[in-house]
């Protein structure tokens, strides 16, 4: 692990915003570094407003995109609501289906299947619309490279809407209406929504038209904030508003489906990182393993036995998700060091046989392991079909346009993206990928980075500084969760290796001249024991947490990492 010390705010500002506020050091620099100068600023951050959400007719083509969904009520028409498979795309169309309901009857859903249609708008979901005689089609988390495609359905006489939140390549579909805040030429202030993010701006703007706010529209915001999490957009300005007040609508009146999924899990009082880890995966396993219309179907329905029941079967879809990801993870690793490649600075691993649907998460997980830039491909049809992941600080989405050469289609994010490609292009690719990352890599990106926010003492951990720091969540890409350093600590004497197969370090640590002692624990950090054993002093990093045992609840340490 490399540890990086964030640089302190300037002497200035520091003590400025400690005066303004009424709040120690350590809490003053963690605003600071969150860009926040002053009163204002916080009262922003701790206090999220409807009112801190933007008009949405700031964004280019809102007006037109309203215009048209008018247009179709009034007519009548047809209109089918178009998203991917993965959480985003599915609560982007459960969002905007079940808001269209409310205003016309004749509004169905599409989303395409993972193993036949891949990502994105496709031809088959075309036809499917101009067959059933479908005059509007709004597609949500993706249409910003449907160029072709959206030009085939305006033959066809289909009208398209994108609500997208990727980059948009060189040119953009020539759609009724483009909404995405990516564009170059679009001047909406906020560019990090997510695909639900955007349709629920479109949605503001409709009912705008009569009146109503965005704090009218809150039942819908449980989806958005689910998207928020499993997509992983920064948690900053409009996004912390709307994660902020959808977190408040999942922990005090859920939708029946994400209530149902929370009922399994007997979970109180969510975070955004439950959201992360409990609601999107199960949501994601719908596409994953049989249909994202599961999901979609889930997160509509409104009567509650029936959600237990669709809540339940998707549940079944993510055990079986687990499975298969394990084992395609065990071959994968296996794969990997029978290659003998380990000096690469690109992980890139194939199997036909690996299921389409869990090659993310295994990219992820091979990602963790060897700290590289991974491809994951498999067979999709008469093609390959890969999944890729990178590292903090590199972006993987420049990398792939860089050997777009090889490359059939793709897109994505900085950080994870999807490619199909020609079998006979596969070893080209491997290597060009490979050349363009050593090329362009900083080598210090392939050592894991833990960023610290502050060095601190064991008495400055109190229950005000506690409450204070649970006031900062919702956490996430640009506000995560604070991390900090100690020096100088001790084990009391308690230290010790726990868990089933003795892999967690748990212990008790206080520092000299300093009555404070409070508990640690370190998953998977059990083969570090020897470094705080004998009275040997160390350095810690950390993030406060509490922990509930027996009815107590105190503070303790989730430690990060350790050092002698």
């Amino acid at each position: 692990m490399r540890w990086t010390l964030k640089p302190k705010p300037q002497p200035e500002k520091l003590k400025a915003l400690k005066e303004a506020l009424q709040v120690d050091e350590a809490t003053a620099t963690l605003l600071l570094q969150r860009g926040i100068e002053n009163y204002e600023d916080a009262k922003r951050f701790f206090r999220p407003s409807f009112e801190d959400l933007h008009d949405p007719f700031l964004m280019k083509d809102m007006d037109k995109a309203v215009a048209r969904i008018e247009k179709a009520i009034a007519n009548k028409e047809n209109i089918l609501v178009y998203g991917d498979y993965d959480v985003d795309g599915t609560t982007s169309v459960a969002l905007m289906s079940s808001y269209l309901k409310t205003k016309h009857n004749l509004v169905y859903t599409y989303i395409p299947n993972r193993y036949d249609e891949g990502y994105g708008i496709s031809y088959k979901g075309i036809n499917f619309a101009q067959e059933n005689n479908f005059s509007l089609i709004i597609a949500l988390d993706c249409g910003i490279k449907a160029i072709e495609k959206v030009a085939h359905a305006k033959t066809l006489g289909v009208d398209f809407i994108i609500c997208d939140h990727h980059r948009p390549g060189a040119e953009t579909p020539e759609a009724v209406a483009v909404l995405d805040p990516k564009q170059d030429d679009c001047n909406y202030p906020y560019k990090e929504l997510c695909g639900c993010g955007v349709g629920f701006k479109l949605i503001q703007a409709l009912a705008s038209k009569e009146g109503k706010t965005a704090e009218d529209l809150s039942e819908y915001l449980d989806l958005v904030a689910t998207a928020i999490g499993a997509d992983i957009v920064p948690i900053d300005g409009e996004n912390r508003v709307l994660a902020y007040f959808g977190l408040m609508v999942i922990n005090s009146n859920p939708r029946p489906g994400i209530k149902a999924i929370l009922t399994q899990v007997k979970k109180t009082e969510l975070t955004i990182t439950d959201v992360v880890f409990i609601v999107a995966p199960r949501i994601n396993a719908a596409g994953r393993m049989k249909h994202g219309n599961y999901a979609v179907t889930l997160l509509v329905e409104e009567d509650e036995d029936l959600a237990t029941k669709y809540a339940s079967e998707i549940n079944e879809y993510n055990l079986d998700r687990r499975e298969i990801d394990k084992e395609i993870t065990q071959d994968a690793l296996k794969q990997i060091e029978e290659q003998k490649e380990q000096n690469r600075l690109t992980t890139v691993v194939f199997h036909e046989d690996w299921h389409k649907g869990v090659i993310g998460i295994v990219a992820s997980r091979l990602t963790e392991t060897y700290y590289r830039p991974t491809l994951v491909f498999t067979r999709s049809g008469d093609k390959l079909a890969a999944s890729a992941r990178s590292v903090k600080g590199f972006d993987v989405y420049n990398a792939l346009e860089a050997c777009s050469e090889h490359i059939e289609q793709f897109g994505g994010h900085k950080y994870a993206a999807g490619l199909t490609l020609k079998e006979e292009n596969y070893e080209a690719f491997k290597q060009a990928f490979e050349n363009e990352v050593s090329t362009t890599i900083d080598r210090d990106l392939l050592i894991p980075e833990i960023k610290i926010d502050a060095q601190i003492n064991l008495d400055d951990i109190t229950s005000k500084f506690y409450r204070i720091l649970k006031q900062f969540a919702p956490f996430g890409p640009s506000n995560m969760t604070p991390v900090f350093m100690t020096e100088n600590l001790i084990d009391t004497g308690y230290g010790k290796c726990v868990g089933e197969d003795k892999t967690h370090l748990r212990l008790t640590v206080t520092q000299p001249e300093v009555s404070t002692r409070i508990v640690c624990i370190g998953f998977s950090m059990g083969d570090k024991l020897d470094i705080i054993s004998e009275n040997k002093p160390f350095k810690a990093i950390y993030s406060i947490d509490e922990n509930e045992w027996q009815g107590n609840v105190s503070l303790q340490l989730k430690l990060r990492d350790i050092k002698e």
